[in-house]
């Protein structure tokens, strides 16, 4: 009787397995075909340039206040020379906040990114959603991280069903590359 419902068992769990539907997508692919992800990250990179001269220029600011102190610093008074020490180091703490604030992990730049791109990730999630819903997968993984799969099918990639969905035109399949 054990090995009756042992067989029974595996014989649905197997049937199970194999109505699974699995599909995948390059997200690279979708955003590299979105006009808007382009434009946005456009704007990023116009920001991050803009940002990169600001902080430049704080630097300089540092780079030109040491080497007048390095000329100077000969005749200068023992008091004098620790004013503009400390002169030296506000100014680099300075530079070094705002590249922090422009460019760390919470900085200006990583917000921005959140704003400009976190919509268009959401519009692909849902029509990721409603895809995957429409035609019973399983599952659809994100072949463009690389790292979790070895091997797709390319039958199963439904990157241009996705940007069909959120509403361009491609040009060609994906696959005819």
């Amino acid at each position: 009787m054990k090995k009756l419902i042992l067989i029974i068992l595996c014989f649905v769990s197997t049937t199970t397995l194999f109505a699974q539907k699995f599909a995948s997508v390059d997200t690279e692919y979708i955003l590299s075909n979105m006009p808007e992800y382009k434009q946005a990250q456009k704007e990023l990179d116009d920001m991050a340039v803009q940002w990169q001269k600001e902080v430049e220029s704080k630097f300089q600011i540092v780079d030109k206040l040491y080497k007048a102190f390095q000329a100077e610093s000969v005749l200068l008074p023992e008091e004098l020379k620790t004013k503009k020490e400390n002169e030296i180091i506000a100014a680099e703490k300075e530079a070094k906040d705002l590249q922090k604030q422009r460019f760390g992990n919470t900085g200006d730049l990583s917000k921005k990114r959140s704003e400009l791109v976190k919509p268009i990730q959401d519009k692909i999630y849902n029509a990721i959603e409603k895809i995957a819903q429409e035609k019973n997968y399983s599952m659809i993984f994100d072949k463009s991280s690389g790292a979790t799969i070895l091997y797709v099918d390319a039958k199963t990639d439904v990157s241009d069903l996705v940007l069909a969905e959120l509403g361009y035109k491609i040009s060609g399949q994906k696959g005819s590359k």
